[in-house]
């Protein structure tokens, strides 16, 4: 959700604890890979839209995740060897339990309003992600410090402002609520993860996490009935499109871009995608589904952008 993928559970957003090593020449391979995770990662919440335009929301999030998680186990068997996959009972149900929360919980809940709101409205409510990672760090006793609970008060007073949209009638309320619920969702799979047993290898975790999600999110649309009246003939060309954009490029192309930058780049560097993102995701929504660009998206994006912005430099400072 701060991204819609399965990595999110190792964010900088939800554990932001060093900024690198200073003074690192930055390269331009960190510049390429960190272009990749700014644009498709923004782009993804497009692409969802598009997807919901003819494929049910819960049903296409499952074979999304499914997808993308089998591919990535067997790119880690075929690159690290079937060993690389191995993990204890207590790690594969610790990362089912955050696939669902991130997967299930977090995303299909954005998927699921995407059918009710603009994919632009989508990326900036779940821009508040950090926020609720903050109030949660503060409920575990931890102390984030001034300018972490001065970030938190701007993403809540931009999020109240993105609300008026849902509460004017322009937009569907569910919708919004949707989504906030889903970023409260995200941002307690996000914090989980660092405290329960996972799986050493990040990409291994993410693997599980994803085919875990995605089994929850077909379990979920077939309860839902989203099978029923559903055909594939009435899947359009650019949904089929969009799905194959998500699978291929926003779980497994941007994932990889992700991890490696995490290993290669100042973590303070790699933490901006978290109010990059909404931004290409307004831009994108504007410019090819003619999503409107109104004063409270507007101006509630720009106070949650702002407030998302003081986190990520107060922590890197810590």
């Amino acid at each position: 959700m701060t991204s819609p993928e399965a990595p999110a559970a190792r964010t900088p957003a939800a554990t932001i604890e060093s900024a690198g090593t200073p003074g690192r020449r930055i390269s331009g391979a960190v510049w390429g890979a960190l272009a990749i995770v700014y644009v498709v990662w923004g782009s993804t919440y497009l692409g969802i839209r598009v997807v919901v335009e003819t494929m049910p929301p819960f049903l296409s999030a499952g074979a999304r995740f499914i997808t993308a998680g089998l591919i990535l186990a067997a790119l880690i068997a075929w690159r690290q060897g079937p060993s690389a996959l191995k993990a204890t009972r207590a790690q594969l149900a610790s990362a089912a339990l955050v696939g669902l929360l991130l997967l299930l919980g977090g995303n299909g809940l954005v998927v699921l309003a995407e059918t009710a709101i603009p994919s632009g409205l989508a990326a900036l409510l779940v821009a508040v992600v950090p926020a609720w990672v903050v109030v949660l760090r503060r409920a575990s006793g931890e102390r984030p410090g001034i300018g972490a609970y001065s970030g938190v008060l701007l993403g809540l007073a931009g999020l109240a402002v993105l609300t008026l949209p849902g509460l004017s009638g322009d937009v569907r309320l569910w919708g919004v609520l949707t989504v906030v619920a889903g970023t409260v969702m995200w941002s307690v799979g996000s914090f989980s993860s660092a405290r329960i047993p996972m799986p050493a290898n990040p990409f291994t975790a993410s693997a599980y996490e994803m085919v875990a999600g995605g089994i929850g999110c077909l379990l979920v649309g077939l309860v839902r009935g989203e099978q029923h009246g559903f055909t594939l003939t009435e899947v359009s060309g650019r949904s089929w499109l969009a799905l194959g954009y998500l699978v291929v490029f926003g779980s497994l192309v941007a994932f990889t871009a992700y991890a490696w930058l995490l290993q290669s780049a100042p973590l303070s560097l790699v933490a901006t995608y978290a109010y990059v993102n909404p931004v290409v995701a307004v831009l994108l929504g504007a410019l090819i589904l003619n999503e409107q660009l109104t004063w409270p998206i507007a101006v509630g994006g720009a106070v949650v952008v702002a407030g998302v912005g003081l986190i990520v430099s107060t922590e890197r400072r810590r």
